[in-house]
């Protein structure tokens, strides 16, 4: 039955028809907090992603046009251990023996290496989000926007510094 109602899904574009169906409406923002695909989704990323598809999903049946895009988080520390571990390396000045042109390109390779089983996985649990037209976090569009919105929370003075525990690594 769940692959009927996949298959039914996929034929009749029944996600892009719910929201063609309220062009018009008042807007809903949804910009997924976006895993980074370079390794397998697990059963935790279930739970957090069927949240997620609930509110966006109750906003659209309340009337909002709801995008829902998806996208990839594509750098960080988790990004970089990864490729660390694949090339066998044991600390952080083995990077620049490598090259650390070479290390970057290739953490945006690694970091797509899953996509297509975070989409599989994302249909199989019924979720609706646009993986199609993803954002990256490594596009200079994306960038650009978070200096942006950065730099008129300053201007609004509602940026402030606070103390918080974060993972680093050191050299």
């Amino acid at each position: 039955m769940e692959e009927k109602v996949l298959e039914r899904w996929r034929d009749q574009d029944v996600f892009a028809e719910s929201i063609r169906r309220r062009a018009g409406r008042p807007r809903w923002g949804f910009f997924e907090g976006p895993p980074t695909a370079n390794g397998s989704p697990g059963s935790h990323h279930v739970l957090s992603r069927s949240f997620k598809d609930i509110f966006t999903r109750y906003r659209t049946m309340s009337g909002y046009y709801v995008e829902r895009k998806g996208g990839w988080d594509c750098h960080g520390l988790p990004v970089e251990l990864a490729v660390e571990r694949e090339l066998g390396f044991k600390n952080k000045h083995e990077i620049e023996t490598y090259g650390i042109e070479k290390f970057n390109a290739r953490c945006r390779e690694s970091v797509f290496s899953h996509v297509d089983e975070w989409k599989r996985l994302t249909e199989r649990v019924g979720v609706w989000i646009d993986m199609d037209n993803a954002y990256r976090t490594l596009d200079t569009s994306y960038i650009e926007s978070v200096w942006w919105a950065l730099k008129t929370i300053y201007e609004k003075d509602l940026l402030f510094e606070k103390l918080k525990v974060v993972p680093y690594c050191q050299p």
